[in-house]
Parts: structure tokens; C-alpha cells; sequence
């Protein structure tokens, strides 16, 4: 891609490349150890599902058994290989059996480690090919359907009502959308458990289920086979499960997540150390399965100035990118995350939203970039807010997006009604139709407005990564070096669920993840 931003390749070139170093010393950090999180993942995807008689999930209860026993440390697998062999049950039955009190996981005996591997490996090809069938059954509908053009047309839902939420998500295909994402219930990252079964209540959102997933995921379906589109389903891997729901999703065909290395620290408070691992495995699942992870910078221009702080907007972009590389995903499955939230009263503030639009796409030109609608500025006015709205279509679809989060003109006064989304899916049509090819048509002033903002942003991104790089992640987290939120390496919820592994740590999933998404050993 030729740069109209006139931007130096060098100053790229020493961006990614601090980019990397930073992701390789977490890396190295990560591989050492594991989470509650991880390892009730890996039950998950051996399908341990339900709970006990007190609704506590049954790959919660033989986590905390394990843990109980001091057996974690040699990972999860191990000790459900173990008890393959001694009893000849399923994982399920194995679950149950702990829940019930019928099996202490502490005088399981130990098995020959060739005999504990062979079932091991066993357990995890039988998980991965399910997700394998449901990353084939994606790809046949996708073959048999014709993609709109990009950007693609995201919408929410958020009832509370995985019912409602489904009607209402059918009507918003047929009204053009493409994406479909059902907003979590307030707080649900802040869970270290994911609930069970179908939920009809919940408060500025659905609870983020299996159960869930399944029903909105054959309800779309439905309408995709109706309509002749494939519609794609989105929702939230993020929080003290994040490994889990990206399994959840792996298992039901998702195929949009909302997955952010840094997210959970600066914005849910969630321990450093807890993400960066759970961010990993939860993305290798993810490249496996197919989705389009989405990354959170969006967010960091809610607490701080998009004008002053958009070079940390990029500096994560970065970061999240390597981040991601080191999991397996492909740049064609990185929906870079970007937001339009400069103050609207600012003169020639399109021109800087323009610029910092096309910096992402020259920066990531494999990456279907996720691009945020105006939210901060947005006062309730409704005819303002549309014209907002306009604009940010109009910047998505010349600066070639991928993915468009589609503003509501209603925005900070309730939940989107059907004809509020009604307005927004005409809205983008109109104006991207009008303007699809309009980017292909400009070049930008040499040394103008457009071209000196983004070369700005890009250098003192490269600054603050090649700071990172020589004081550590960690220390720059605590210092409040992203989105102004300072958090202390020793900090934040979750923090306890950390352990580091044994030397006989056994986690076959893992290993066979890497091995087929060529990751290094």
C-alpha cells in the first residue's frame, strides 16, 4: 500500500519491531504459568459443562478441587487423565462425580506418563475437532453467500433476554445488518465464573453463556438462510474468563470477539499478570476457530483526550498486534480497534479524525479494522447525533474499515430500539454507497493538515513503545503510561488465580495449538 499519509517506514519499522520486543518478554513471562482461568478452559473444551446442586459450574468446582489438592500446578489435564484411566468415565461423569463428593481427586493414582499422554492427546483431538467442524460449517455458508463490501455493519442488542435479544437480532439483519453483537450483562467481567443456561434478565446486557450462544447463533443462522448473507455473531472475550468464552465460542461458532490484551487491566481492573496469560490461550483458541478478534482502543478516549492521547491509540494497536501474532492469529483475523471521539466543536477536528483513520489502515493494511462511533460527545441530540454519525460513516468507508460499529443517534439516552438501528443501517448505507470509492479518488497535501497529524501521532507512538520496551510492560502499566489508569503489577482482581507451572505441567491443547498454528515451541 502506498502511503498518501507520506509516512516513514523507518519510524514503522522501529515501532513494530519495539512492538515485538515487548510482546516476546511477556511471552516469556506467559509460558512460565497458568491461571484458574486456563486450565477450566481446557475442561470446557473436553466438554465439562453444568453445575453442582448449588449452580457453581462444574469446571469451577473441579478447578477449585484440584487447586484444594495442591495438583493444579501439573495442569488440569493431568489429573482428568489420571482419572480417565482409574474409573473409565468421561470427563462430564468425572466432573459430576467430584461435585457429588463420589470422587476425591486426591487419592487418584498416579499412571504411567505414556498411558496419561495417550489419553490426554485423545481428549484434546476429539476438542479440536469440533472446533474444526464448526470453523468448516462458517466457511461453506460464507462460500454459498456473497459478502456485502466493507466496511461491515455492526450493530447491538442488549434486552437482558437472549429471546428478545434474538428477535430483535433477526429484524436488524433483515434491516441490512451484517454483525450482530450481544452486549454482556453489566459486570459479567468481573466474574470469575460464566454462567449456566438460557438468561432472561440482566442489566444493560445478556449474560455471556454457552446456552446463549447456541440460541442466538441458530436464530441467525436462520435469517442468514432466509436472507442469503451470512450473519456474523459477536460478543465478549474479555474479563476474569476470558479463556473461557473464547472456548464458548470456539464450541457455538462465533465469529467476531472482543479480545484486548491490555483491556481488562486499565478498564475492569483485572491483575496484569492474570490477563497477559489468559489473553494468550484465549487467542490461540480464537486463531483456531476462525474468529475476528476486535481490540479495545476505543475505550482509552474515554478516559482520556482522543486528540492529546491518539499516539497511545496506536502504540497499543501495536502491542495488540504482536500480541496476537504470538497466539497464531492471522492479521486477516486482527479487527484492530480505533475510535471516532475527537470534540465535534473542534475546528477541522474531521480532518484529525480522517487522519487518524488512515494511519490505522496504512499501518495494519492486512487487518479488518474495527472502527468505534462517536459516543463521548454525543449530547442527546438526535439531529446532531445523526449528523455525527454521517461523518463517521464517512471517514469508515474512505479510509477502507472493515468492520463499523454503527453510532445511533440516541446514543447516551437509552438502549437502541429497532427503529433507532432502523435509522443508523440507512444511514451507512446511504453515505458509503454515495462515497464507496471516494478514498481511491484523494491524495492528501503534501505537509498539510491530514499528513503532518498522522506522521505526529505515529512518532510519538513509536516514543512511548520504545519507552515500554526499555522500562518493561509491567512498570509502565503502573506508571499510567495507557489511557491514564495506573495499575500495579500486585494489583487487581483476579490476581489470586495465578500459579506457576510445574516442571510436569501437562496441557496437550496447548501443545497441539501451537504445533497446528505454527508457533514456535
Amino acid at each position: 500500500m502506498k502511503s498518501k499519509l507520506g509516512l516513514d517506514q523507518k519510524i514503522i519499522d522501529r515501532a513494530r519491531q519495539a512492538a515485538a520486543d515487548i510482546a516476546e518478554k511477556m511471552d516469556g513471562f506467559i509460558r512460565q504459568r497458568s491461571t484458574v482461568a486456563v486450565e477450566r478452559t481446557t475442561l470446557r473444551l473436553i466438554g465439562v459443562d453444568g453445575v453442582d446442586g448449588d449452580d457453581v459450574p462444574l469446571p469451577n468446582v473441579l478447578v477449585d478441587a484440584a487447586k484444594e489438592a495442591e495438583l493444579l500446578d501439573d495442569g488440569i489435564m493431568a489429573l482428568v487423565a489420571r482419572a480417565v484411566i482409574e474409573t473409565g468415565r468421561s470427563p462430564q461423569v468425572i466432573a459430576e462425580a467430584v461435585a457429588a463428593g463420589d470422587l476425591d481427586v486426591a487419592r487418584l493414582p498416579l499412571v504411567d506418563e505414556a498411558q496419561l499422554r495417550k489419553v490426554g492427546d485423545e481428549l484434546a483431538d476429539q476438542a479440536l475437532a469440533t472446533v474444526e467442524a464448526n470453523r468448516a460449517e462458517r466457511d461453506d455458508f460464507l462460500e454459498r453467500c456473497q459478502d456485502r463490501p466493507e466496511p461491515l455493519h455492526y450493530v447491538i442488542v442488549a434486552s437482558g433476554n437472549i429471546y428478545e435479544d434474538v428477535v430483535q437480532a433477526r429484524t436488524a439483519a433483515r434491516q441490512g445488518a451484517d454483525i450482530i453483537a450481544v452486549i454482556r450483562s453489566t459486570g459479567q467481567s468481573l466474574l470469575d465464573y460464566v454462567p449456566y443456561g438460557a438468561t432472561t434478565e440482566g442489566y444493560g446486557g445478556t449474560f455471556a453463556t454457552q446456552e446463549n450462544f447456541r440460541i442466538m447463533r441458530q436464530g441467525l443462522d436462520e435469517v442468514g438462510e432466509e436472507l442469503g448473507r451470512y450473519i456474523r455473531l459477536c460478543n465478549y472475550c474479555s474479563g476474569l474468563c476470558m479463556p473461557e468464552i473464547a472456548a464458548m465460542g470456539a464450541l457455538e461458532r462465533l465469529d467476531v470477539m472482543l479480545n484486548d490484551a491490555l483491556y481488562g487491566i486499565l478498564f475492569r481492573d483485572i491483575n496484569p499478570r492474570r490477563t497477559f496469560i489468559d489473553q494468550y490461550y484465549s487467542r490461540m483458541i480464537n486463531a483456531y476457530a476462525g474468529v475476528v478478534i476486535n481490540t479495545g482502543e476505543d475505550n482509552y478516549l474515554t478516559t482520556a483526550d482522543a486528540v492529546e492521547a491518539a499516539h497511545t491509540v496506536t502504540a497499543s494497536q501495536f502491542i495488540n498486534e504482536q500480541f496476537a501474532l504470538r497466539s497464531g492469529l492471522a492479521e486477516e483475523q486482527m479487527g484492530i480497534g480505533h475510535a471516532m471521539e475527537i470534540d465535534p466543536s473542534l475546528e477541522n477536528g474531521f480532518l484529525l479524525e480522517l487522519a487518524q483513520a488512515q494511519l490505522a489502515r496504512e499501518l495494519f493494511p492486512r487487518a479488518p479494522l474495527k472502527f468505534m462511533p462517536p459516543t463521548k460527545y454525543m449530547t442527546g441530540n438526535i439531529f446532531r447525533g445523526h449528523i455525527q454519525d454521517a461523518l463517521f460513516n464517512l471517514v469508515g468507508v474512505m479510509t477502507g474499515q472493515g468492520i463499523q460499529l454503527l453510532g445511533m443517534m440516541t446514543e447516551a439516552m437509552h438502549t437502541p430500539h429497532m427503529g433507532d438501528r432502523y435509522l443508523a443501517l440507512e444511514n451507512a448505507d446511504y453515505v458509503m454507497n454515495n462515497a464507496r470509492d471516494l478514498g481511491d479518488e484523494i491524495q492528501f497535501t503534501p505537509g498539510g493538515k491530514i499528513q503532518t497529524r498522522a506522521q505526529d501521532v505515529l512518532e510519538q507512538a513509536c516514543q512511548l513503545l520504545e519507552e515500554v520496551q526499555r522500562q518493561g510492560m509491567f512498570q509502565c502499566l503502573e506508571e499510567g503510561k495507557f489511557a491514564d489508569v495506573r495499575r500495579p503489577v500486585d494489583g487487581g482482581k483476579g490476581r489470586d488465580g495465578v500459579f506457576r507451572r510445574s516442571p510436569n505441567y501437562f496441557n496437550p491443547l496447548e501443545e497441539k495449538l501451537r504445533r497446528r498454528l505454527n508457533l514456535s515451541s
